[in-house]
């Protein structure tokens, strides 16, 4: 019996779900019941216990654990094995630990708070408890260590879809690993990699939504924003992971049929910021203004120069003009 299976009978019952009822269920004696109750009230959950009826979950507030998101993902396979932390340095850290030590694909890390939260090109990750979403995906991916790139493109096409369809919020893919609302950056995600020459022993992808922020840094107001201040309201937490790895599921499945982006293209340039409007291509040496018209099948920016030259641009920073203070 797992507290994940308590919780879930309790959250999908209308009223109280008897004593009686869970022992039959789970083959175990009440005392063990009435213990698995408790350690869920530590952990925050709301839950009448009255005699002679049972119990019921009477409210759910904004917990994260290990149970709570077990009990809200439903896919086959993308995080339903979860390890959860209350405190760690970086979930990435420890979804590339797991990755050494053989846990399976679709093992899910995620913390109530990071000390040591990784950005992009070595920039930290700003990461206070109980507000936000710190998570990291272990993949296994039988794909060259060249076509890893990619999946960045496809956890951003899932995390900005997942946003919609939980919140309404008009969350939008700025390319290649932010997602934005309101012009400012709502997520960041991060792709680390272990590989040889010519095979890839895991992927680790890190995302970070700003969920519950109800205010940011002076020197960072400008360009960060949060669901809460989207949306005006709080946000619970468990059940966006869960809609993510759902959307993930989904959009890896694609994007396996063909190892490239050419199944979610068109979905990914919907939603694309950077497409119609004039960006700031930042290459190692030099840097250059250009027009976007969106990715190609391999998820590269496609651009046009202002002599009227075209390139794919692979990698390097990219700027939207009227976004993150670029005028």
């Amino acid at each position: 019996m797992k507290k994940t299976e308590i919780l879930s009978m309790l959250r999908e019952s209308d009223g109280y779900v008897s004593g009686q009822q869970l022992c039959e269920k789970f083959q175990v004696s009440r005392t063990a019941v009435w213990k698995v109750i408790e350690q869920l009230k530590e952990e925050g959950y709301q839950i009448e216990a009255v005699r002679n009826r049972g119990y019921r979950l009477s409210e759910s507030p904004d917990i994260l654990s290990q149970a709570e998101i077990e009990s809200r993902v439903s896919t086959r396979w993308a995080g339903r094995n979860v390890s959860y932390f209350r405190e760690t340095d970086s979930t990435n850290t420890q979804a590339k630990r797991l990755g050494e030590e053989g846990a399976p694909a679709g093992t899910l890390v995620a913390a109530d708070r990071q000390m040591a939260g990784k950005g992009r090109r070595g920039r930290s990750w700003n990461s206070p408890p109980g507000r936000d979403i710190y998570m990291s995906l272990l993949l296994r991916p039988d794909i060259r260590p060249s076509d890893a790139p990619m999946l960045t493109l496809v956890m951003a096409l899932s995390v900005a879809e997942a946003i919609r369809e939980r919140t309404g919020i008009d969350a939008r893919i700025k390319w290649p690993n932010d997602i934005v609302a309101g012009g400012k950056k709502l997520c960041g995600i991060l792709t680390e990699m272990s590989a040889e020459m010519d095979y890839i022993n895991y992927i680790v992808i890190g995302v970070g939504i700003n969920v519950n922020q109800p205010a940011f840094p002076e020197d960072i107001a400008d360009r960060a924003t949060s669901l809460m201040l989207e949306a005006g309201r709080s946000f619970p937490r468990a059940p966006l992971i869960a809609a993510v790895m759902e959307r993930f599921e989904e959009d890896y499945s694609r994007f396996l049929e063909t190892n490239d982006l050419s199944g979610m293209r068109e979905a990914y340039n919907e939603l694309l910021v950077n497409v119609g409007r004039q960006v700031r291509v930042l290459e190692p040496g030099h840097e250059y203004t250009a027009l976007s018209s969106g990715i190609n099948d391999r998820g590269e920016l496609l651009v046009q120069r202002e002599d009227g030259s075209r390139e794919a641009v692979f990698a390097g920073e990219v700027s939207v003009r009227g976004m993150y203070g670029y005028v």
